[in-house]
């Protein structure tokens, strides 16, 4: 069971890194919104790199960003997370792949084998709680945007790729939670319980023979009987 786990959660993690790795360069991480709007001409998408248009016609136009120092600083912030977390993917998966049971690398070394899958299985929920911040963050923006009355620019809405990047995220916190949960499994194999049993020592009694007694009579009697010089 502990191999079926220990696969199941490196598969996890290598199909959540590669969702995060789809989405951070999808172009739709916010849409605007057609809400209030009667007549739309065109449909504005962005993401981290990136603003494009869309108009009634299916001709699309995209800008890239001109300035980093420019944008916002949580733009700034999401990126390095979100670059972050596709490094720390891939160590993880070297390390899963290094510590997975069904393997052949350090295979007569159990407990150094589990000590890699735990360490890929952090690496792993480390790389989902980066991901994770850089997505909620960038979801935030879009709705303080959207519900405050003031804002002047074009509001936006939740755009696809953050869904998928969530759910790259909680493959990631799941694969690796599975990987540390086979380290107990895999070092219980490694070690042997060596009991001293020793029995318990045997008393041995000894009895004394009996001794037979003989009668006076029956000693006068048998020297009188073989005589003096049979005992000679």
């Amino acid at each position: 069971m502990s191999v079926i786990i220990e696969t199941a959660g490196f598969y996890f993690g290598i199909i959540g890194s590669v969702f995060l790795g789809i989405a951070l360069f999808n172009q739709y991480w916010r849409v605007s919104t057609v809400e209030g709007n009667v007549i739309t001409t065109s449909t504005l998408f962005e993401n981290l790199w990136q603003n494009c248009a869309l108009d009634s016609t299916g001709v699309y136009n995209c800008r890239d960003f001109p300035s980093l120092l420019a944008l916002s600083g949580y733009l700034q912030a999401c990126r390095a997370l979100m670059i972050s977390a596709l490094l720390l993917g891939f160590l993880g998966a070297l390390c899963g792949m290094v510590g997975m049971q069904c393997t052949k690398v350090a295979d007569g070394n159990p407990v150094f084998k589990a000590k890699f899958a735990t360490t890929g299985g952090g690496i792993f929920i480390f790389a989902g709680v980066c991901a994770g911040i850089a997505l909620s963050w960038y979801a935030f923006n879009i709705t303080k945007e959207f519900f405050d009355p003031l804002f002047p620019g074009t509001k936006y809405e939740i755009g696809p790729a953050l869904y998928l990047g969530w759910s790259g995220c909680l493959l990631d916190v799941v694969g690796g939670g599975c990987l540390c949960c086979s380290y107990r499994a895999q070092t219980s194999k490694g070690k042997g319980y060596i009991y001293n049993y020793q029995p318990p020592k045997a008393t041995t009694t000894t009895v004394a023979a009996p001794q037979v007694t003989i009668s006076r009579y029956e000693s006068d009697t048998s020297i009188c009987k073989y005589g003096k010089n049979a005992y000679v």
